[in-house]
């Protein structure tokens, strides 16, 4: 019995989560605290997504209480108001001076998703001077992807996050896929195209990876642990190495995953392993002596006094600990009852005239099963709402530009063609035969019933849009908030449109 329980305590301490382990899921929690947002399948908005989070966290993950410093950055550079990028710069700014890379190693929430991905039993792709040479890949993809194409379409005045679109996995795991799992979104499958298909399959490839090369992605190609980096030797927190006591041993470079030259350099994740390898303890935590100086041990000129110095020390450690676990345990705590209960940010009132937020709800997808879908499912995107039928000459004359147009702007643009209740039956027949590919999201309107509760031949969610009863086509333009910026009563042209719509992704 005494061995049996011997071997299950050995079993517990073999496989307890280290400190490092523990603070990753603490912040993994703590940054994706909006429970209810996996619940409802919605993206919280409340006044929290001011600030940035540390690491890599999707903006548009269900859970996420805070903005992607790399995707707030990008989307700055087109702000219209210009102090914006200089605010987003600052908090990036004062993460890097005071952590570095410390941030990918214990804040990272797709820094922990590799750590787990990589504990699975496989054969394990050493570093070597070909993955040496591919950690320099990341500093390309800031440049190019982080800096140069959000600034270049910042000059023509249309914003493109260009590692957020074509590129961040986190983005995908956390945004994408969390929300296309929720029931309450699957009339969002039939909005997805080419890039969700070329992103799920870099998410996939990264993924794959990271099971045979430790941490593939912040290692090649992240651009935020890439300016981390910049920042890490100058960071106030992070590994320090006393070259007066090294010995050139290299143990430090051997244990380490990264691609490190040196201890503490710009490959440096700051995780800590290579301080129980030193054998002269050469190496320790930087800004430590601000938590739990060690002014007593230096002072002691005995070994009884400087064992009993290194006692209290271990003692104020663990004191330490348990502070700082408590604390954030309060804020996980806080952070829980503020997302799910308190903060409840104040909608603009629903209309149907330009600056009212559009009314919303829910419509059938045509052929789609009974999936429903709304314009508040489509926040995030400028939604343009028209209104048809096919007994509408002007309405079919038109749609072959709406058509144009969702193939043009099928990554910021949604095409909502909500067919009127009337002659119902006949939109499938009419739709498969002349857009059988499109890009659009045809939806049928409900219908006004009287108080016998048959049909008016009226159509509700055109009504509250503003229609007059007969008159179709009718077009609405909403920007990604889901504020009105355009109606038109009647056929609209093809140029017309397309700078209305360029007008509301302007919008913010």
């Amino acid at each position: 019995m005494k061995a049996t329980l011997v071997k299950i305590k050995n079993w517990f301490v073999r496989h307890a989560p280290t400190k490092r382990r523990i603070i990753q899921l603490y912040s993994a929690l703590l940054f994706n605290a909006n429970i209810k947002g996996y619940i409802t399948g919605d993206i919280f908005k409340g006044l929290s997504k001011n600030a940035c989070t540390p690491g890599l966290n999707c903006y548009s993950c269900p859970g996420a209480l805070t903005a992607c410093p790399l995707g707030a950055l990008q989307n700055a550079f087109s702000e219209s108001r210009k102090t914006t990028p200089y605010y987003i710069f600052g908090i990036i700014l004062i993460y890097c001076i005071m952590f570095g890379r410390w941030i990918c190693g214990w804040l990272c929430p797709f820094g922990l998703f590799q750590d787990l991905v990589y504990k699975i039993k496989t054969p394990k792709l050493k570093k070597s001077k070909v993955t040496k040479a591919l950690s320099y890949l990341k500093y390309v993809v800031l440049v190019f992807f982080v800096v140069i194409i959000p600034l270049a379409y910042a000059f023509r005045d249309f914003p493109l996050p260009g590692f957020c679109k074509y590129i961040c996995p986190a983005g995908t795991l956390g945004g994408a896929i969390a929300l296309l799992i929720n029931p309450a979104n699957s009339g969002k499958f039939l909005m997805l195209g080419p890039l969700f298909t070329w992103k799920f399959a870099l998410l996939v490839s990264f993924t794959v990876a990271a099971i045979f090369i430790y941490r593939v992605f912040c290692r090649f190609v992240c651009p935020l642990g890439a300016l981390y980096g910049i920042f890490n030797k100058i960071a106030i927190f992070g590994i320090k190495l006393e070259k007066k006591a090294c010995i050139d041993c290299g143990k430090c470079i051997t244990t380490c995953k990264m691609d490190i030259t040196t201890v503490g350099d710009h490959e440096c994740i700051n995780c800590g392993d290579c301080i129980s390898v030193c054998p002269t303890q050469a190496i320790s935590w930087r800004g430590s002596k601000i938590i739990l100086p060690d002014n007593e041990i230096k002072a002691a000129t005995t070994d009884k006094e400087r064992e009993a110095a290194s006692a209290r020390l271990k003692k104020r450690k663990k004191v330490v600990s348990i502070i700082v676990a408590a604390v954030l345990a309060a804020v996980l705590a806080g952070a829980l009852i503020y997302a799910n209960f308190i903060d409840k940010p104040t909608k603009p009132t629903a209309g149907s005239e330009i600056g009212d937020a559009c009314y919303s709800m829910e419509l059938e997808i045509v052929d789609g099963g009974g999936a429903t879908v709304s314009v508040e499912d489509l926040a995030g995107k400028v939604v343009v709402v028209n209104f048809w039928g096919t007994w509408c000459g002007p309405c079919k004359e038109e749609l072959p530009h709406f058509n144009e147009l969702a193939s043009e702007y099928s990554d910021s643009v949604v095409f909502l063609i909500v067919h009127t209740d009337y002659t119902r039956d006949e939109a499938p027949a009419y739709i498969a035969e002349h857009f059988p590919s499109s890009k659009m999201l045809f939806v049928y309107d409900v219908p006004i019933l009287n108080e016998d509760g048959n049909a008016t031949g009226d159509d509700k969610y055109f009504t509250e849009l503003g229609g007059t009863s007969g008159f179709y086509p009718r077009t609405v333009v909403l920007d990604i908030n889901g504020k009105i910026t355009f109606t038109i009563d009647g056929k609209i042209e093809k140029a017309e449109l397309a700078d209305e719509i360029d007008r509301a992704l302007l919008k913010k």
